[in-house]
């Protein structure tokens, strides 16, 4: 549940209720009507290639420390999902890429997440742990650590990428990534050619 306190007027008076013309329940506050909407984050990233080779980061933090994944985190207010892109990847790997189109948008429901993968050229091999990684390193498709992923979405992407790439023509994917028991399935609404 939201806080207790109203946003707006401070009031202790946020209850959860259906508004007046809406379908979910919201928390409203009983003093001033100010309705809390909550809405999914999104999580910007990058398949960051140099050649053949693709750059994962090992991840120093939680959720899933010690598991591979690729350079991406939220979104931050005042900047676009380019900018979020690029600012993980040089935050979590010290690289600095060139965007190349978008790959894949991912919609995560039981995350409350949507994550946006963008195609990227490193501008040089060379690349060093960030804060929040162990270790980054380039691999090529063959020596992914697929077991060892740290994320369904970061899988789904990068066989999205890896199947364009071997077909000679990048598309946007689209899909959800749905939690059913213990497994993970991808509901892929469509590829859309650029």
């Amino acid at each position: 549940m939201h806080n207790k306190y109203c946003p707006r007027c401070g009031a202790a008076a946020m209850r959860a209720c259906v508004p007046e013309g809406d379908n979910r329940n919201r928390a409203v506050c009983a003093e001033c009507s100010y309705i809390d909407y909550r809405n999914p984050r999104i999580v910007a990233g990058c398949i960051a290639a140099w050649e053949d080779r693709v750059l994962l980061c090992l991840r120093a933090i939680e959720p899933r420390a010690g598991a591979w994944t690729l350079p991406a985190g939220f979104m931050e207010n005042d900047e676009s999902v380019s900018e979020a892109a690029q600012r993980e990847t040089l935050e979590e790997a010290n690289a600095h890429v060139e965007l190349q189109g978008l790959s894949s948008v991912l919609s995560v429901p039981y995350a409350n997440q949507v994550h946006l993968m963008f195609r990227a050229r490193l501008f040089a091999p060379s690349c060093s742990p960030g804060p929040e990684s162990r270790a980054v390193r380039l691999f090529q498709e063959q020596q992914v650590p697929w077991e060892e992923l740290a994320f369904s979405s970061v899988s789904q992407a990068l066989k999205f990428y890896f199947a364009d790439r071997s077909a000679g023509r990048f598309q946007l994917h689209v899909g959800d990534i749905l939690k059913h028991g213990s497994d993970w399935v991808l509901r892929e609404h469509f590829p859309v050619s650029p």
